[in-house]
Formats: C-alpha cells, structure tokens, sequence
C-alpha cells in the first residue's frame, strides 16, 4: 500500500469519523507543538519464562528532552534523527546491584532494555483560551511545518474535543 493511498484514507477515516461524532474545528495563530522524547531502561524480572502471566517490568534511569516547534532544544546530544525529533543523552544503565535490589524470591532478571518513547502534544490559544491537547506524529510535523513557515493553523479537535486529530495551514 502507498504512502499516499494511506495518508489519503486516513484524512478519510478522520473527516468521516468527524463528522459521525460532530468534531471542532478552531483557527489559532498561536500554537506550540511539542514531543517530549524519553529514554527509559526497563527489566523483565520472571518466574517462568514461559509464561507471560508471571513476568513484570521495573523501570530504572530515565531522561527526557521536550522538543518544542522542531528547534533544536538545550541538551539534545543526538538529532534530529529520522522522525526530525531531538534525544537527550543515554541514562545510565542499570548496574547488577541495582536490578538485584528490586529481585523478589525466585524470580529471574531479564536483560535490561533501552525503550524510546515519544508524547506529542499541541498548545494552541483560541478566543481566550489556551489548551494543550495530545496528537500523534503527524500532527506534530504538519505543525512544525507551518511554524517554520510562520502560518496560522486550522486545529481539528477529535471527540469530545480531547485530542488533536489534525491542522491544517492557512
């Protein structure tokens, strides 16, 4: 399937699903969009392998760097990668001490992970009122895009105004 037959269907999905449930739209000339990266080491600890059921997570060290308009922010060591977002420096990973620490009776340890995560959000203001709502990834570059080209945006709320399902430059 395209890139474009998907982005198209899922424009479809969005405008059906809107007018389904009577989405908002809101034009703003004054918005921020943000996606606040984070790395996070987490461990498995298990007392059977085999079973899904009798395994539980521990996170350990974490950072985290809020990217804000696309710009690269203070304290970003690596970016902008292949997303055009920006990563703060690795956290240190967890010593055999400290996964040992958090071992319960006849569990095993797991080998430590390095998990990404990303939350995109848009804080617009809107006759009078400002409000940060979370989006996904497009969203977020569709908002650089037009920040970058200094374009006010029309901001497509999804149900129950919770979420920002898309913008569209003006």
């Amino acid at each position: 399937m395209s890139s474009i037959y998907r982005v198209l269907m899922g424009t479809v999905g969005v405008a059906l699903g809107c007018i389904v449930s009577s989405c908002t739209t809101v034009a703003t000339n004054q918005y921020e969009a943000t996606a606040l990266t984070t790395y996070t080491w987490r461990v498995e600890y298990t007392t059977d392998p085999g079973d899904r059921r009798r395994t539980r997570i521990e996170e350990f060290a974490t950072t985290s760097l809020l990217n804000q308009n696309g710009q690269r922010p203070d304290g970003a060591v690596t970016g902008p990668d292949d997303r055009g977002l920006w990563w703060a420096e690795l956290p240190p990973r967890p010593s055999v001490e400290e996964m040992e620490e958090r071992k319960r009776s006849l569990e095993q340890i797991g080998t430590p992970e390095l998990l990404k995560t990303v939350d995109y959000s848009l804080t617009y203001t809107a006759e009078g009122q400002t409000r940060t709502l979370p989006t996904d990834h497009s969203v977020y570059r569709k908002a650089v895009r037009a920040y970058q080209a200094e374009q006010s945006l029309e901001v497509l709320l999804g149900v129950g105004d919770a979420t920002v399902e898309d913008v569209n430059p003006q």
